[in-house]
């Protein structure tokens, strides 16, 4: 098995969550680990707020003196459950293949949940449109930071070299062996 001496990169950056009438800045992170090599995840929030209210507040502000729960727009439970995943650090995350977002670049790509397309006319624009059965999200984030990043973890786990960076051996043994992960063991 192949050995990865640094075990992620993150990029921060701002989404710009598309709205009727204009954008709204929302802070996130990039964060790729090599002990999961084929995942990319986007976290939400600066660090500083609990990041499924400052997306929920995005919303809000986006679509000024409506009723975004009443009027059907977006879903009580959105916030924390159907459109985001919670982070083990309590952080709002969305989990997306590393290769989606590398085809996303240069095409669109993606069903259901998660798909990115390039902006035309060759902008520094990458749309992604997150989607659950509640409601749905459209941002816009810079490519070229996608791209920047995209390298950077290519550095860490080359392309075509994801399986060597797993363990699956290990995690199988360690089950069969009748280990603490094992969910049949009463």
């Amino acid at each position: 098995m192949a050995r990865f001496p640094r075990s992620g990169c993150t990029a921060r950056t701002t989404l710009h969550l598309v709205g009727p009438q204009s954008w709204t800045a929302v802070p996130a992170a990039l964060v790729y680990d090599s002990t999961d090599p084929f995942a990319v995840r986007i976290r939400f929030g600066d660090g500083g707020d609990d990041p499924a209210d400052a997306l929920a507040d995005a919303l809000a502000e986006e679509l000024p003196g409506s009723d975004l729960v009443d009027g059907g727009l977006l879903d009580a439970d959105l916030a924390h459950e159907d459109l985001l995943d919670e982070a083990e650090d309590d952080g709002v995350e969305w989990l997306l293949s590393r290769d989606l977002l590398r085809a996303g670049l240069s095409t669109p790509a993606g069903d259901g949940d998660v798909r990115l397309w390039p902006a035309r006319g060759g902008l520094d624009v990458l749309f992604l449109q997150l989607r659950a059965p509640s409601g749905e999200a459209l941002f816009e984030l810079s490519a070229s930071v996608v791209g920047d990043f995209l390298r950077e973890s290519e550095l860490l786990v080359p392309v075509g070299t994801e399986s060597d960076a797993t363990s699956v051996d290990e995690e199988l043994s360690e089950l069969l062996r009748g280990g603490t992960d094992n969910p049949t063991a009463l």
